[in-house]
């Protein structure tokens, strides 16, 4: 593999994002969640933690008509959502606002989506329940969440190759993001927050990036674990980055390393309800 096929990861964490992650991993989780949830002509739609907005925008492909949202807590993530020409009909708003005290009045929005972001939230009931008072009379919710780590196994061996590297509690931020490993635990805490008539479904995805090397720099330097290495210089920080990245590919399954890329399953749990009358 040439230098040239390698990721060049210079630039802030959200154009790095829209410029890496979006078409790797989030373009295709957008694409099935908005397939299964297929919005309506006409919808009144909010994409919740919208990131750089790869939902919103296939969301408004699909509404025309009608109002689209996407909100965020990360201003950087917005300024780069708003800097991609959508290609759908329908105008975007964007928003900087918290899951947690949504900026709408009760009965605003026929849908509510949130892909991979729920597992985020420091209070996830309080944001379902957001979710349920900004809903019209039986709309829709449709969200997403990662499952087990061990059942995204790149994920799984970066975890155990940070702690190796780097101490016991290095991989915490990333095994937060699999707090769901059970679908059963997503549709429950959606009944007990106010929504009937759900399905929660298990998906897996295939993700390939250019090299294993590339995944494990881009954990390290364009999302919140880049605080692991923060205070350390330039050659230390490589050093580290080498040496995970070489712990992470000794427990990958080689069929996983053909070419010299990395390709791995991905599983999430993808679920849709109504709002409770």
């Amino acid at each position: 593999m040439s230098d040239r096929d390698h990721w060049q990861l210079d630039g802030s964490a959200p154009e790095l994002y829209q410029r890496y992650l979006v078409p790797a991993i989030t373009s295709i989780w957008a694409a099935d969640l908005i397939e299964r949830t297929g919005p309506n002509p006409g919808d009144s739609v909010l994409d919740i933690a919208c990131g750089t907005g790869a939902v919103t925008r296939l969301a408004a492909e699909r509404v025309v008509t009608g109002r689209v949202v996407g909100l965020d807590l990360n201003a950087g993530m917005l300024a780069v959502a708003r800097s991609v020409p959508k290609t759908g009909a329908a105008s975007i708003e964007w928003l900087e606002g918290s899951a947690l005290s949504l900026p709408f009045a009760n009965n605003s929005f026929d849908l509510v989506l949130c892909q991979l972001g729920l597992q985020f939230f420091p209070d996830r009931p309080l944001a379902l329940r957001e979710m349920k008072r900004v809903l019209v009379a039986s709309g829709r919710v449709a969200l997403s969440v990662y499952g087990a780590i061990e059942r995204t196994p790149a994920a799984s061996a970066f975890a155990r190759a940070l702690d190796h590297s780097l101490g016991p509690d290095a991989s915490r931020i990333k095994r937060a993001e699999h707090i769901f490993p059970l679908a059963d635990e997503v549709g429950a805490l959606m009944t007990r927050e106010g929504f009937e008539h759900g399905t929660v479904s298990t998906v897996t995805k295939r993700i390939t990036f250019p090299s294993v090397l590339d995944y494990v720099r881009f954990q390290l330097v364009a999302t919140p674990m880049a605080g692991l290495l923060g205070d350390r210089n330039a050659v230390e920080r490589e050093s580290i980055i080498s040496a995970v990245a070489s712990d992470t590919r000794s427990l990958l399954d080689p069929e996983m390393l053909r070419d010299g890329r990395l390709s791995f399953p991905q599983e999430a749990h993808v679920a849709i309800a109504r709002r409770a009358r």
